[in-house]
């Protein structure tokens, strides 16, 4: 089966890259028309990847209509965009295998990336693909595990088309626990940055990440989650990269705020929007996640970092 990847950012194209280093049939969407021709000149992402070669293998395009002739359709578009760019475009997209490459809920309805798929794009194929991974190491060819959640019937099928000999695929038809893995880390990670921004030290961040931990099982099992799923690749693997490195950009975001320093604004943090929706989702279910609920409120301007950690140190002492 053909492939596109939709977004030419630098994940979009660590994919296509790692794709078509392996197979021909491999397409790259960018919406901008003189980064296409920059790269397909160039045979770089000079904005975005620009220490990696873009084989020649790899088509690059800026027609939609075109890419969506693939029979899989990798949509590498931040979760707050993804239901507007697929409800424009619905008619391209239907009958298609869409794989949503993007971590987070939708503020507006509280979905999921594949459940805001199903609700544009009925007749569609809705999967995720989801986990521990840098968009520098896919595209250097370096060995990299990723959960693939979707229906059962043909997740084997789409698992085999999607892996390489460096990009490994486990599936599961866990979507609730794979989608809420990756979502929820991100918010974890953006505490565990401003932890260690505000110079709480290591011993906090670790604290952080296991409290985290904890929040993200008992939002996601609510919901019906499956707990090995949690403790996976999209979990547990997630949360320990992205908590843990500068290279995360929730991570980075994070530190920037416990460190009062300026962050990119054109560097998407998937992770800030997601607090909001799932501090909302928790309070609508019952759930304490009081973590995700502090990070919300710093983005919100409502709670500064000194007086957070005073709040979540000073909440009662218990049972672990």
């Amino acid at each position: 089966m053909s492939i596109s990847v939709l977004g030419a950012g630098a994940f979009g194209t660590a994919l296509a890259i790692t794709l078509a280093n392996a197979r021909p049939d491999i397409t790259l969407w960018a919406r901008d028309d003189s980064a296409v021709e920059s790269m397909c000149t160039e045979r770089v992402n000079a904005l975005r990847l620009p220490d990696a070669h873009l084989p020649e293998a790899l088509g690059i395009t800026s027609d939609l209509t075109k890419a969506c002739q693939a029979e899989i359709i990798l949509l590498v578009i931040p979760t707050q965009r993804l239901a507007a760019f697929l409800e424009t475009n619905a008619a391209l997209f239907a009958g298609k295998i869409l794989v949503a490459c993007c971590k987070g809920v939708d503020l507006a309805t509280g979905l999921g990336p594949t459940a805001t798929i199903k609700s544009k794009v009925p007749s569609a194929t809705a999967c995720v693909l989801t986990g521990p991974s840098f968009a520098v190491d896919i595209a250097a060819g370096l060995p990299t595990a990723l959960t693939l959640a979707g229906p059962s019937e043909s997740l084997k099928d789409i698992q085999s088309e999607l892996s390489t000999p460096a990009l490994r695929l486990y599936r599961t038809s866990d979507v609730t626990g794979a989608e809420l893995g990756g979502a929820l880390k991100n918010v974890i990670a953006i505490a565990c940055g401003a932890a260690i921004g505000a110079g709480y030290g290591e011993s906090a961040r670790a604290a952080v990440m296991t409290r985290g931990y904890a929040e993200i099982q008992r939002l996601a099992i609510a919901l019906g989650a499956e707990p090995k799923t949690l403790a996976g690749l999209s979990g547990f693997g997630d949360l320990t990269l992205t908590c843990t490195s500068q290279r995360s950009r929730n991570y980075s975001f994070g530190y920037a705020i416990g460190a009062q320093t300026s962050f990119d604004p054109n560097q998407t943090v998937e992770g800030a929007k997601t607090a909001e929706a799932v501090s909302n989702l928790a309070q609508k279910h019952g759930i304490d996640m009081p973590i995700t609920r502090v990070v919300a409120a710093i983005l919100a301007n409502k709670l500064n970092i000194k007086d957070a950690m005073e709040a979540l140190l000073a909440r009662p002492l218990k049972e672990e």
